[in-house]
């Protein structure tokens, strides 16, 4: 397999930056992951990176070179997080855990699965055209899915209904098999990203400009439009090129971003691979 990885993250206008993004592969499959620390509970930032740890050693655990089940990984993976995010709560005696929400997704044989919990979002586009992007669990998003049992306009749009941490069983979502076609684009972001910019744009952006292009392109957008009160903005992006062509062959065949690194001054986290392209 072949494809194009960039990832970005910035502070934006918060005192400190609580998202959480990193992408592993091996030779046949590679995952992608984004998780944004809520506010309003205490050390969003280690849930986010709880969440990303586990669901990543999970992967590089039983992708061996690829998953029995991507589906069931991605279900299983998530549920892990949410279980390591308390058992922290308990060892640490806080009486309010950590939160966060938590997108990712697998790319194998030729197909993507994704999962995910709470309000970052996964865009899947194709031909210019946003093919799929996952559905908040959000009271705003409920307004136009027909459910009934609730009504969005008691409750701020901006609440999400589940996370990572929570006292309760968290709600999540898995998609997938899809079919990858090439030239597809998946992104993966925080509310930060798309709450100020257009599904339009993101989509003409990621369809005409190269991963480490758009990325960039489309957070600084979103951090002009969101002015000082800027949320934090993260993103994960791939472009999927040749999946037929010959398979990638490292020493190393798994890369990924697990070490927690300390805050940049300017509150800016690059990838150590800024553009990497694996085949």
């Amino acid at each position: 397999m072949k494809f194009s990885v960039f990832q970005l993250s910035r502070k934006g206008g918060r005192e400190k930056n609580e998202d959480r993004m990193g992408y592993s592969y091996t030779k046949e499959a590679c995952l992608f992951v984004v998780a944004d620390g809520m506010g309003g509970h205490p050390e969003g930032e280690v849930a986010a990176q709880l969440a990303l740890q586990t669901v990543s050693l999970d992967f590089q655990r039983l992708a061996r070179p690829k998953l029995d089940d991507p589906a069931e990984f991605l279900e299983n993976a998530l549920l892990s997080a949410h279980h390591n995010i308390l058992k922290y709560a308990i060892a640490n005696n806080m009486d309010d855990p950590p939160r966060t929400t938590l997108v990712a997704s697998v790319v194998q044989d030729g197909n993507i699965w994704w999962v995910h919990c709470g309000d970052s979002r996964l865009y899947l586009v194709r031909n210019g055209k946003v093919l799929a992007r996952t559905r908040d669990h959000s009271y705003m998003e409920l307004r136009g899915s027909g459910v009934t049992s609730i009504n969005p306009d008691r409750f701020n749009r901006n609440v999400l209904f589940t996370c990572l941490g929570s006292p309760s069983r968290p709600f999540f979502d898995v998609a997938g098999p899809t079919e990858m076609h090439r030239s597809d684009r998946i992104m993966l972001c925080s509310d930060g990203l798309w709450s100020s910019v257009s599904e339009t744009v993101i989509a003409r952006d990621l369809a005409n400009k190269s991963v480490s292009r758009a990325i960039p392109d489309l957070i600084d957008a979103a951090l002009r439009k969101a002015g000082a009160t800027s949320d934090n903005v993260t993103a994960v992006a791939m472009e999927w090129e040749m999946p037929g062509a010959e398979r990638f062959e490292s020493e190393d065949p798994v890369s990924d971003t697990l070490p927690p690194a300390p805050e940049p001054e300017a509150g800016d986290k690059a990838s150590p691979k800024p553009d990497a392209a694996a085949t």
